[in-house]
């Protein structure tokens, strides 16, 4: 189990990494793969299945000029260097997202010379929350659901049930 003070050194050095990488690949894109994992537990089997899914839908729909995959106890995360334009990538990056059976858990962002591109940036809606279909924001931000109702909500993801 992970705590919060492990997952936000994380993030942390997600977010250092990934300005390392925009400024040695200049002019092509960056993906950053992390999968979304409610509750403290961010490293079970669940989620380093899902996270091999997600890397295996990256590596077909985009040109790998260089990828990083990290196994950590904080959760998967993953980079990807592809050639092309930013938003040409995030609108690949969001139809994974919305067409893959596992794609509503993986969380695929594209890193551009300002920060991550959203959804909006490319014409696309917000994620929707897992349970209710509200935004994912509005849920997150309110503690709507909890961590109970949203472990059986990726469970159903993953086991199609």
């Amino acid at each position: 189990m992970a705590s919060l003070e492990e997952i936000l050194r994380s993030r942390d050095e997600r977010a250092s990494r990934q300005r390392e990488l925009k400024d040695s690949f200049t002019g092509k894109a960056l993906l950053s793969l992390t999968v979304i994992v409610p509750g403290p537990e961010k490293r079970t089997e669940t989620s380093l299945n899902v996270a091999a899914a997600a890397v295996s839908a990256i590596r077909d729909a985009f040109h790998i000029v260089h990828e990083e995959l990290r196994d950590l106890s904080t959760g998967y995360e993953a980079f990807f260097i592809v050639p092309g334009d930013d938003y040409d990538a995030k609108r690949k990056a969001v139809e994974i997202e919305e067409t893959h059976p596992f794609g509503r858990l993986f969380d695929i962002d594209v890193i551009g010379q300002e920060g991550p591109l959203s959804r909006k940036d490319v014409g696309a809606e917000e994620r929707r929350c897992l349970i209710c279909g509200k935004t994912a924001r509005e849920c997150m931000r309110l503690r709507t659901h909890s961590p109970e109702e949203l472990t059986e909500a990726v469970r159903r993801i993953v086991t199609r049930r």
